[in-house]
């Protein structure tokens, strides 16, 4: 698997959230981050398993597939990152990512498909502002090279995300 694939994934994590950046005034931790990330790959996988079987629409179930897959690959490489930083990572995702995985588990809306690349759409512009905001601040080596080789892939997730709730409209 090339490294552009394996950084597929991890654009599609910020599908659910990446929390990261949300207080620029924060000193950046490349700890946090890498420990938001492993969260939101987490939430991502579950995500991506829900959104293919209940979708309806088939490129959302094929996105959802290709990110699943992806996320998985992703994961073991976060973690080979994780470790040369010496951050260890949660086992279980944050609250934050388990709320957004049980509202789709026990989807109540109208509209699944629209709902989740919306989604999608959100996690990945909050994830871009995370990653670039990464590629400058990060202290460790191995965790700026992570964001910055991940950060355009991130960006062209997004623009798929972003056609595909086009579609949806």
């Amino acid at each position: 698997m090339s490294w552009t694939l394996r950084m597929l994934a991890v654009s599609a994590l910020a599908l659910v959230g990446l929390t990261t950046s949300a207080d620029d005034t924060k000193p950046f931790d490349d700890g946090e981050f890498l420990m938001n990330v492993a969260s939101c790959d987490m939430c991502e996988i579950e995500l991506g398993k829900l959104a293919s079987e209940k979708a309806r629409n088939e490129d959302v179930k094929k996105f959802a597939k290709k990110l699943t897959e992806d996320h998985q690959k992703c994961l073991e490489d976060l973690k080979t990152v994780a470790k040369s930083a010496g951050v260890t990572l949660p086992e279980k995702m944050k609250d934050e990512q388990r709320k957004i995985c049980d509202k789709f588990k026990d989807y109540k809306g109208e509209n699944f498909d629209r709902d989740y690349i919306k989604q999608m759409v959100e996690g990945h512009e909050k994830a871009v502002k995370s990653f670039t905001r990464a590629t400058k601040e990060a202290k460790a080596q191995e965790v700026k090279d992570f964001a910055t080789k991940g950060l355009p892939v991130l960006q062209a997730h997004l623009e798929e995300a972003k056609k595909l709730q086009e579609q949806l409209k």
